[in-house]
């Protein structure tokens, strides 16, 4: 059976808000994956899984394949490709699947399978669904037999059990709360919904700092946290700084410089150089003594570290950089993956 529409197709997307959405909504997890359309048969038997840009991603998933053959011909499902350790996704493995060798990505698929979470139905079984409101949609997609490896992404309506959700789940590895309208058609290409991500403040030591690609000023600077081993272990970088002059900064770091500032007796994670994820960028960087602290906040966290650029709120010269410890990181407790999806 044919698609109702044709592929590549773009996904509809969230834009971020700091205020909790209110209405007639429908609240679901915000799952930390590729955001991907799964294709069920469609001409000759083909199916797809492509990213939100249109890019084809099933070479890289190969024990997805026979699952998308086991949908419905001529249905389109919008989801989350997820890898799953230890009862919580994880993106850093999740990574480590797109990569160029064949040999690799086949053993990569047995020993960190990928599943989808599902949450949206664009076509069934060649019926173009897009037009219809996202609670007749959700409507269809509950009663669609997934197949294996494949999930139902919870969702309500009560913006209290959602408030709950925020909490609760970021223990299984999401990272915050998607709100849609009711009646919303599916808007290909828009931001036509939104998302509350976590986000909370930290105190880190700079441990380094990374020059402008123009020169003269700082470009970034890199923030480390205390084990309880007492080593300093990176955890990301902030590169904006609330106004401040970046070249007054560099002249403040500058004479700080030392021969080395991350690291210590135990394993620990220090700044790293280039990799086939950084595009061939100067990554070099320059230790400091570790005397200044900073507060920044960030939204995600992975193995310990911040996913994203953390965003800069004041410097702490009153904190003594050794309270700076690890443990502001940790994570509130909650049901893991496999109770999320039930």
């Amino acid at each position: 059976m044919d698609w109702p529409f044709d592929p590549p197709l773009p996904t509809m997307e969230a834009r971020t808000t700091e205020t909790w959405p209110e209405g007639e909504l429908a609240y679901e997890p915000k799952w930390d994956g590729f955001r991907v359309l799964a294709w069920g048969p469609g001409p000759s038997g083909e199916v797809r899984l492509d990213s939100r840009n249109g890019r084809p991603l099933l070479r890289y998933f190969p024990e997805l394949a026979d699952p998308l053959g086991d949908l419905p011909g001529g249905t389109v499902v919008d989801g989350e490709v997820v890898v799953v350790v230890g009862d919580v996704t994880s993106f850093d493995s999740l990574q480590l699947r797109i990569h160029p060798a064949e040999s690799r990505i086949r053993r990569l698929a047995e020993e960190l399978p990928a599943r989808l979470v599902a949450f949206d139905l664009l076509a069934l079984e060649g019926r173009d669904l897009r037009r219809l409101p996202f609670r007749e949609r959700r409507a269809a997609l509950t009663g669609l037999r997934l197949p294996e490896r494949w999930h139902l992404t919870p969702s309500t309506e009560d913006p209290a059990t959602a408030r709950r959700w925020f909490d609760e789940f970021e223990a299984a590895g999401c990272d915050g709360i998607v709100a849609k309208r009711l009646d919303l058609e599916y808007r290909s290409g828009e931001r036509a919904m939104w998302k509350v991500k976590h986000r909370r403040t930290v105190d880190c030591v700079v441990g380094g700092y990374r020059v402008h690609k123009d020169g003269g000023k700082v470009g970034s600077i890199l923030l480390g946290l205390y084990t309880p081993e007492g080593d300093l272990t990176f955890v990301g970088h902030c590169s904006g700084f609330g106004g401040q002059d970046p070249a007054e900064i560099l002249a403040l770091l500058e004479e700080l410089r030392a021969e080395e500032s991350f690291g210590g007796d135990g394993p620990v994670r220090v700044p790293g150089g280039e990799s086939r994820w950084t595009g061939g960028r100067d990554l070099s960087w320059v230790p400091v003594r570790p005397a200044v602290v900073v507060e920044v906040s960030y939204d995600q966290l992975e193995n310990g570290r911040f996913r994203h650029a953390t965003r800069f709120h004041r410097w702490r010269p009153d904190k003594d950089p050794t309270e700076c410890t690890i443990d502001q990181l940790a994570r509130p407790s909650g049901p893991g993956f496999s109770r999320v999806v039930g």
